[in-house]
């Protein structure tokens, strides 16, 4: 075998709907789906890599009525339409295709399993081995000596001998067999009763399908022998309809489907558009001809004397702009070690200032440094250009000099841009938009148990990598600072986003105090607990088995207590996911606690845990807020992931206990935005009905609820008050018939009737979905109230009542980035009033819709009122904003004290 050319043939389709619904959704940065695309990637290049194919082609159906259909009406019949999220992504992986060189084989009237089969026919005559890429059953019948199956996902290879220790027979046997048990995904019948188990002891048995319809009398089994008689001729037809043809008239040239290398600009042109940018590294390896890289990372100028340093000096003082980056020991910046800095003004010409180095090495005094530099980084009319400069700015900081507010950060001003890209690292830039390749830190320091810090590392080496940043943020800058200001963004930067870096490096440097003795007292609780459940479940299943273990656990649902499975998984298994317990509760009590056990075990372990690991010397967490993630223009936090303390349920409340004003006297101060989205829908909509609820201040679920369900406000029940709030919030994120009907309990029709309803009465609303959809398809994009925009690829319908991902995504980003505009204004306006009025108190977190301060007792009236009129006032929208105050000693345990509009 490995001494013939091998082609491989990919049956397009099949491996299409396989990473389909292996891979969970994904999105590119114009919100588009990605998932399949991303697995077809991945596939292809796996292959390339690790079975090094002579000749690869993709088979696809053909146009036109197929053949089969002539023969049996019914065929594929039942087959459901292409899922609204896979269609836009099939011209994505026909890119992929072409970028890889890979031809695209298909035939008029035929599918491409008859194409595939021809193919394979006319390979083996060619003198290849032929591997078919595919997981239709099907495929089987052409399985000989020199053809095979190769599984993509599980890199197996099924041969002759392969067949029959799985089935039993050869493969002059499998379209028989099939015939047999029908093909339910073809729509094809077969015999009732017969499975493949059963069909391969017939056929061992009779050796064919017409050896088996000739001698029925010698079938054991009453019903078998009476099936097999009324279905002769439908298995007869079947038969028809499962062979393959491998005698379709395709012409082609085979020089075409040997691989000639790929087309590496056009498959990273399709992986920056899809924002795959793992793969971007791989694409670049196997360029053969890749240009040299004249970057003259080994010429910039090492900074190491105080002869030098005073030159560089007088240099710098001449600069108004100049790039900027510092270099220590570790990532978090509040407990990092300053090891150098590095600066440029000139394309290729940086400058490293070594503060800190091995044993021996030449370094500059880091005190007399950092006060000989502190009057240029602190100079408002000096520009300072850098990458993630939120990072120097709190680890400069701590050193007493705090940079200039005039900063031109690379990586805010690419998110601006491109707001649905998942990565905007130097790195990352540097490729995207300077085909440029930066060192990577791990050559200078390691990896994993071998990873030292940066000062131990030679400065010469140091300097390369340190002034390449400096010089590559200075190179961005001259592309990103141009694009911004003629997409119309620089206002928003410069007003919004570029104050906003100081803000959030003064409240991670602030921090919040936690109480680990809480923490802990919550752990052990939640131990205890977990034990009691643990018992339970044993108990109830008679049994001990592992919990977390979802093969133990398919085993005691579906075998021990004989539960139905409701849903698989994309392998096939019956699923036991929370949605599949949640609905298996109904019936037994065993799924009900291992709800609870898997809900109180992840608080335990991801916050009550591991929050006291993430505590400093000072007694506070310190998160870092991200301004670059989201792609609606909302904050992130991570390390740790504050936003996602669970609030709606009480164990996970009270992880909020443990978060506690850091000072005697002190105390936190809350500040909720209150209904925020419906209220920017209701802006947005000018919807007559929902602006007059909120001006009036009522109720907006029970007034839904009244004019949905036509009774007095009053006599709004609680259930159809429940109604009305889910679909006041889902309305935004195109929430479907099927959707409320799951989250409600109740009928499809009855949820779409309620829908309908919903939108005759807000007809503002729907005309606002329409408006934004029909924008995104002509602009290709949507913007925020303040012009925050995102790229939106796949609008389809800009009317109707289902969406697909990227109409969701359109009209989310609209409301939820006005969202992120309204807070973050807030929070400039609260912050400044902070500092001129030289307040103690301290804003330390934002979270969703909701800001968190400390302050002194003396200072709290103050505070609560200076926080409710900047945050009511952030926007000017055509209805009222309200915020929810309240104060207290932790930030559980708060009682509400105004409520401001």
């Amino acid at each position: 075998m490995n001494d013939r050319p091998t082609l491989y043939l990919l049956d397009a389709y099949s491996i299409i709907y396989q990473v389909f619904h292996a891979i969970p959704t994904m999105t590119g940065p114009a919100g588009q789906p990605t998932n399949a695309v991303f697995g077809i990637m991945r596939d292809v290049l796996n292959l390339h890599r690790d079975r090094k194919p002579h000749s690869v082609a993709a088979a696809f159906d053909g146009p036109g009525r197929v053949f089969r259909s002539d023969l049996f009406e019914e065929y594929k019949a039942n087959r459901a339409a292409m899922p609204d999220d896979l269609q836009p992504q099939i011209p994505l992986i026909r890119r992929v295709f072409e970028g890889f060189r890979i031809p695209i084989l298909e035939y008029e009237g035929a599918e491409a399993d008859d194409v595939i089969a021809t193919i394979a026919r006319l390979g083996v005559d060619h003198g290849m081995d032929v591997f078919i890429c595919t997981s239709d059953k099907d495929a089987r019948q052409l399985l000989g000596d020199h053809v095979f199956i190769y599984n993509l996902r599980k890199q197996q290879v099924l041969d002759v001998d392969g067949l029959k220790k799985d089935w039993g027979i050869g493969p002059e046997q499998v379209v028989d067999l099939l015939s047999l048990t029908g093909d339910a995904v073809d729509n094809v019948p077969g015999v009732p009763g017969i499975g493949t188990k059963t069909a391969a002891q017939l056929l061992q048995q009779f050796g064919s399908l017409d050896g088996l319809l000739d001698n029925i009398p010698k079938v054991s089994g009453v019903k078998r022998k009476e099936n097999l008689y009324k279905n002769a001729d439908v298995a007869r037809k079947a038969r028809e309809l499962i062979a393959l043809r491998t005698d379709l008239p395709i012409t082609f040239d085979w020089a075409d489907l040997c691989r000639d290398g790929i087309d590496h600009p056009a498959l990273k042109t399709l992986c920056i558009e899809c924002g795959f940018h793992r793969f971007l590294d791989e694409i670049a390896a196997s360029e053969p001809d890749r240009p040299e890289d004249l970057w003259p990372v080994d010429q910039y100028q090492v900074v190491d004397t105080p002869e030098k340093f005073d030159r560089f000096l007088t240099l710098l003082q001449e600069q108004r702009r100049f790039s900027f980056d510092t270099e220590t020991t570790a990532l978090d910046p509040l407990t990092a070690r300053l090891v150098g800095m590095s600066f440029c003004w000139e394309a290729g010409a940086a400058f490293y200032l070594p503060l800190r180095g091995p044993e021996g090495s030449d370094t500059l005094d880091g005190t007399a440094t950092l006060t000989a530099l502190k009057p240029i980084l602190t100079d408002p009319e000096r520009e300072i250009v850098g990458q993630n400069l939120k990072y120097d700015l709190l680890m400069l900081g701590r050193l007493g000099v705090e940079l200039s507010e005039s900063m031109t950060d690379t990586m805010v001003l690419s998110y601006l841009l491109e707001s649905g890209e998942r990565n905007h690292n130097l790195d990352e830039l540097a490729r995207r938009l300077l085909d440029h390749t930066m060192i990577p830190i791990s050559s200078l320091i390691g990896k994993g148990k071998n990873q030292t810090t940066i000062d131990t590392v030679a400065i010469n080496r140091v300097a390369a990598y340190a002034g390449e940043d400096a010089d590559a943020a200075w190179r961005l800058d001259a592309i990103l600072a141009q694009k911004v200001r003629e997409e119309g963004l620089w206002t928003l930067y410069a007003e919004v986003e570029r104050p906003l870096i100081t803000v959030l490096a003064r409240m991670e440097a602030a921090g919040i105090a936690v109480d680990v003795g809480k923490l802990r007292q919550l752990s052990s609780e939640f131990a205890d607990r977990l034990e009691t459940i643990r018992g339970e479940i044993f108990s109830i299943a008679g049994r001990e088995f592992n919990i977390g273990s979802a093969q133990q656990l398919r085993q005691v649902l579906f075998e021990d207590l004989k539960l139905k499975p409701t849903k698989k998984t994309p392998g096939g298994e019956p699923s036991t996911d929370a949605e599949v317990l949640e609905a298996l509760s109904v019936e037994h009590p065993l799924p009900r606690l291992i709800v609870q056990h898997r809900q109180l075990d992840k608080l335990k372990g991801t916050y009550l845990d591991a929050l006291p690991e993430l505590v400093h010397e000072d007694g506070r967490i310190h998160a870092s807020f991200n301004q670059v993630v989201t792609a609606t223009g909302r904050l992130s936090s991570s390390d740790p992931n504050l936003q996602n303390i669970p609030v709606r349920t009480e164990d996970g409340r009270q992880i909020r206990q443990a978060f506690i004003a850091g000072a005697p006297g002190w105390s936190l101060l809350t500040a909720d935005y209150s209904q925020i989205e419906l209220r920017i829908l209701a802006h947005f909509s000018k919807d007559p009905e929902l602006v007059r609820a909120f001006a009036e201040n009522r109720d907006i679920h029970r007034v839904v609820a009244s004019q949905i369900f036509g009774v007095a406000e009053d006599e709004v029940t609680k259930d159809q008050r429940r109604m009305a709030k889910t679909v006041n919030f889902g309305v935004i994120y195109g929430l479907s018939a099927f959707g409320l009907a799951s989250r409600l309990g109740i009928s499809q029709s009855d949820a779409a009737l309620f829908i309908d309803a919903y939108f005759r009465q807000y007809e503002g609303v729907d005309r606002f979905i329409t408006e934004t959809l029909e924008q995104a398809l002509a602009a290709g994009r949507v913007e925020t109230i303040l012009g925050r925009r995102r790229a939106i690829n796949g609008i389809k319908n800009t009317t109707g009542r289902v969406r697909n991902l990227a109409e969701r995504t359109a009209v989310n980003t609209v409301i939820q980035g006005s969202a992120a505009d309204l807070i973050k204004r807030a929070m400039l306006e609260v912050d400044r009033r902070l500092r001129s009025e030289r307040m103690s108190a301290r804003m330390l977190l934002q979270i969703h819709d909701e800001l968190v301060f400390e302050a002194p007792a003396e200072e709290l009236p103050r505070l609560s009122s200076m926080v409710a009129e900047a945050m009511v006032s952030a926007l000017p929208l055509d209805v009222p904003l309200q915020v929810d105050l309240a104060s207290g000693p932790n930030w559980l345990d708060v009682n509400a004290l105004i409520r401001a509009d």
